[in-house]
């Protein structure tokens, strides 16, 4: 092998250049915040920063704000951890449901996922999916498990969708009958 073909590199890969821009186009405080919408289980800064590809400092940083601002939230001191903070997230989600759709328009796709839920109430023979008991897989083969697993997955995707559309229909009505007053008022 020549020293010219031993020293040269290849282009760089789709996920790297991808990598490299969000580090230029990003800074450290947002790529911070994008790692951290991610991070359910508590995590340290060092990991965080090492994701979010900047100094453990940067991190930190970031994080005490992020916590300031109840975006994240922080468990011990030495070392800290750290977790986005689901509730904040939850909010998010509802104001821009409210924000984005009319209260009708909220409450027919609430209709369809309430039909949804009572079709699994009844393959599934129980209330919840919480209660679809272990043995009820066991008796099945692989593909038949795997079907199960994902149509569990999705009544559970479908009764927390329920609860978010019933506080944004609720936060959207608010706001619409706050505005309504705004300008009876004016």
């Amino acid at each position: 092998m020549s020293e010219e073909t031993s020293t040269k590199q290849s282009p760089p890969s789709d996920t790297e250049t991808a990598q490299q821009q969000w580090r230029e186009d990003r800074t450290t405080f947002q790529r911070v915040y994008d790692v951290l919408t991610g991070v359910t289980e508590y995590e340290r800064a060092n990991t965080i920063a090492e994701r979010a590809q900047c100094s453990v400092d940067g991190a930190r940083n970031a994080l005490t704000q992020l916590v300031e601002m109840e975006i994240a939230t922080k468990r011990g001191s030495r070392p800290a951890e750290f977790r986005r903070n689901g509730s904040y997230f939850r909010w998010k989600q509802i104001e821009t449901l409210a924000d984005e759709h009319p209260p009708a328009e909220l409450r027919e796709r609430l209709t369809e996922l309430i039909d949804e839920d009572t079709q699994f109430q009844e393959q599934f023979e129980v209330p919840d999916p919480n209660a679809v008991p272990s043995t009820r897989l066991a008796d099945t083969n692989h593909e038949q498990v795997h079907e199960q697993l994902a149509s569990l997955s999705r009544w559970r995707t479908v009764r927390y969708d329920i609860e978010l559309l019933q506080d944004a229909i609720t936060r959207a009505e608010r706001s619409q009958h706050d505005d309504g007053q705004t300008e009876a008022s004016a």
